[in-house]
């Protein structure tokens, strides 16, 4: 089964869309309920596909989203998170406060959920963070600071599994033609970069792993 987080939109709804190729059994999670049924909706005539509407910066949602899951997933994607854009001084602080909550709060809650239940398990965990984590960005100050932060946790969690069948994979998506940046506050002219889909359907691709080896790292640049 295939976990996928922020799955109601953007690239965490076209890798749905993509494993539904492969009649993957499928669980999405979204805060948006209604999207997340359209999605489904359009998902069910391919495979089995289960909802659950949670907001992952809230602790008390976490455990009963894991109790919802039907059986283990062998790949959990999260793909969930949110931006903020701008000069420093004219970011509101509660902005930043929902950034933290939804980019490092979230994840972390997720993270942790997934191997206390699953820490002796053969299963791939991929956090979708941003080219962001890897190059500092103008205006994008607080972005980069949440990014950068998943990205330490990433390297960290690393050295505590060390001897966990867990696979940490750390994903570096380049911009994409979504509405991310429209919900970020930040209107752009998105047309020359590249499609959820496609960034989908690579994503997928490098995620694939042997009995001895698995790709670690996966950059996914605009052309």
């Amino acid at each position: 089964m295939i976990m996928i987080t922020g799955a109601s939109s953007g690239l965490g709804a076209a890798l749905a869309f993509e494993y539904a190729k492969d009649n993957a059994h499928l669980f999405l999670t979204g805060r948006n309920t209604r999207r997340l049924q359209q999605i489904a909706t359009q998902l069910t005539s391919h495979q089995a596909v289960h909802t659950y509407t949670a907001d992952l910066s809230h602790y008390e949602d976490i455990a009963q989203l894991f109790d919802a899951l039907p059986c283990m997933p062998t790949c959990l994607i999260h793909c969930a998170g949110s931006g903020l854009f701008g000069p420093i001084e004219t970011q509101d602080p509660t902005q930043i406060k929902q950034l933290i909550d939804d980019n490092v709060t979230a994840c972390i809650y997720v993270i942790q959920e997934a191997i206390k239940r699953f820490k002796d398990k053969p299963m791939t965990l991929a956090i979708v963070m941003s080219s962001a984590a890897n190059t500092a960005k103008t205006n994008e100050s607080t972005y980069c600071a949440v990014k950068w932060a998943i990205k330490g946790f990433l390297n960290a969690l690393k050295l505590e599994l060390k001897t966990s069948p867990i696979k940490i994979v750390a994903v570096y998506p380049g911009g994409m033609n979504t509405d991310f940046w429209s919900t970020s506050g930040t209107h752009l002219n998105t047309s020359a970069f590249m499609e959820a889909s496609e960034a989908a359907s690579m994503l997928k691709q490098a995620l694939l792993s042997t009995e001895k080896g698995y790709i670690s790292e996966i950059s996914i640049d605009r052309g």
